[in-house]
């Protein structure tokens, strides 16, 4: 009976054991883990965002559609525009005060130069990249990115909108669900706020993305 109780006290020893072990090293396991995943996630988020402010920029507006937005970079090109001063007779004013000349207008002349094809300009010509941006980069997780675009009306003018975003369950998927749902509820100055990563905002006028400064600067691993 004295063996059979020692054994026991030591499952439970070990079981304790065990237990603190994972409440102190879960946590950052997890966080290590979710680093690596968000710097992934955010990298294609800011390829998107590139490609989106290109189509507004060319454009006029931005797109809720990634095949709509992959055709645009195969065929898009910004145009190479050099800016550059210049005078000319203010003929209404100088006739007025009867002159020849004494008052001129200052204006400004865009000459365009060239063109360079979106893709080489945002994405070094790489197809693979600007192709598949709309795919969620973690191993074993099938999903995408949500896209939306539209109209936003905001003190009294009309704003084009984009927001790209995806849940962090889909990005913590196979990680303890209980520390998920702690990640989902994070408000920190040095944390991903609320319970996805996005970029843009359809009800705001922001081509932001909600991720700190830390992700901006972290090298993907």
């Amino acid at each position: 009976m004295k063996l059979v109780l020692q054994l026991l006290l030591w499952l439970v020893i070990i079981f304790l054991g065990w237990k603190l072990y994972n409440s102190v090293n879960g946590p950052v396991e997890f966080n290590k883990a979710k680093e690596v995943r968000y710097t992934k996630v955010i990298k294609n988020l800011k390829d998107i965002k590139a490609a989106e402010m290109a189509h507004n920029e060319i454009t006029g507006k931005f797109t809720g559609n990634f095949d709509s937005l992959i055709r645009f970079i195969d065929t898009a090109q910004f145009a190479n525009v050099e800016r550059r001063d210049t005078s000319y007779a203010d003929v209404a004013k100088n006739k007025a005060f009867g002159i020849n000349e004494g008052y001129f207008i200052e204006d400004i002349v865009l000459d365009t130069l060239g063109f360079t094809p979106v893709k080489e300009a945002l994405f070094n010509g790489d197809e693979n990249r600007y192709r598949t941006m709309m795919n969620i980069p973690i191993e074993g997780i099938d999903a995408k990115f949500e896209l939306q675009a539209g109209k936003l009306e905001k003190s009294g003018a009309t704003y084009s909108v984009f927001e790209a975003k995806v849940s962090k369950d889909v990005i913590l998927e196979g990680l303890d669900p209980d520390l998920i749902v702690q990640e989902k509820q994070v408000v920190s100055v040095e944390g991903v706020n609320g319970p996805s990563i996005k970029v843009g905002s359809m009800t705001e006028v922001n081509t932001s993305g909600n991720w700190p400064k830390l992700y901006d600067t972290t090298k993907e691993q």
